[in-house]
């Protein structure tokens, strides 16, 4: 009895584990991915999500200049990003550093170093990148549907200061633009909004 007991829970862990990494279908990553678009954006961004592989892939190709990138099945919590085409070669040289076991800081003076020598280019211009999270629980994974996410903005200027732009270095309060990392490759503008408030059950 204690026998099959045993082999009982470690069929169920099995199964449980099997139910966290299992991958969301094309259509419902598509549908998720593109919350974090602004909305007259959503139907011609270009979708990279996963194969029943775990391995990204382009599930959509767009029409227009952005990307959009789905939930990885394999972290904890639900966050999916939407960026310009021009930051591609910056995020996918950080999924590949990230892939070989790259730490942040490594990662950051690693493409620092790459885009300083020119290897990596990155964008002339201002360029956009829209960030949507939510906990797990508020994620449906048959459905693509998402409940009370958040939605946070980032402007990559490369190089830029707070001198250059008039930011300071840290917000004053909810959604106040401030600049980080400035002076170097990854120098961006963040605006961060006051998360939502929890709803009381």
């Amino acid at each position: 009895m204690k026998k099959l007991l045993a082999l009982t829970l470690l069929l169920m862990a099995g199964l449980n584990t099997q139910a966290q990494t299992s991958i969301p279908s094309a259509e419902s990553q598509i549908r998720s991915a593109v919350l974090a678009a602004p909305a007259d954006k959503q139907a011609g961004a270009t979708i990279l999500g996963y194969n029943q592989k775990a391995e990204l892939v382009t599930l959509r190709k767009g029409t227009n200049e952005l990307v959009c990138l789905a939930d990885d099945p394999n972290q904890k919590g639900f966050s999916v990003a939407c960026y310009h085409r021009d930051l591609e070669p910056f995020m996918a040289r950080g999924r590949e550093l990230r892939k070989a076991g790259k730490v942040s800081k490594e990662i950051f003076d690693a493409r620092e170093q790459e885009a300083k020598s020119g290897k990596l280019k990155m964008p002339k211009q201002p360029t956009s990148l829209f960030v949507y999270t939510a906990p797990d629980e508020n994620y449906n994974r048959s459905t693509g549907e998402v409940k009370d996410g958040y939605l946070r903005y980032v402007v990559y200027i490369p190089y830029a200061t707070s001198e250059s732009t008039g930011l300071p270095l840290k917000p004053d309060g909810p959604a106040m633009p401030w600049i980080m990392d400035p002076g170097t490759h990854a120098a961006h503008i963040m605006i961060t909004p006051a998360p939502p408030a929890k709803k009381v059950k």
